[in-house]
């Protein structure tokens, strides 16, 4: 139901690895102080889950995570395959208002 009302976005955190490279322009450019430190916190939080997943998977998270923010928005990391592939095409979804939701709450 979520996904019919809003759309759907790349899954298995490829999303949120793509917003965290977006934000840190944002918050290395207008923030400071306090507030910096706290988008730089959101920032990181925000690559968690991806690293996460690349772990439990055997892999490095971190250099995954870095391969992705390379890529286009599409692109995420399939932990089942060990690929970085077109999230859409490999059916690693989520609900665009469920991720929405996560970060406004």
């Amino acid at each position: 139901k979520a996904a019919v009302e809003e759309g759907i976005v790349p899954g298995g955190g490829a999303t949120l690895v793509h917003i965290a490279a977006e934000l840190l322009e944002w918050v290395t450019e207008t923030l400071k102080g306090d507030e910096l430190i706290g988008g730089l916190i959101i920032e990181k939080a925000l690559q968690a889950p991806m690293k996460k997943i690349a772990f439990n998977a055997g892999q490095n998270g971190a250099i995954i995570l870095e391969r992705i923010k390379e890529t286009e928005f599409e692109m995420g990391y399939d932990a089942a395959k060990n690929e970085i592939v077109d999230m859409y095409k490999a059916g690693i979804i989520d609900p665009a208002k469920v991720t929405r939701s996560t970060l406004q709450n």
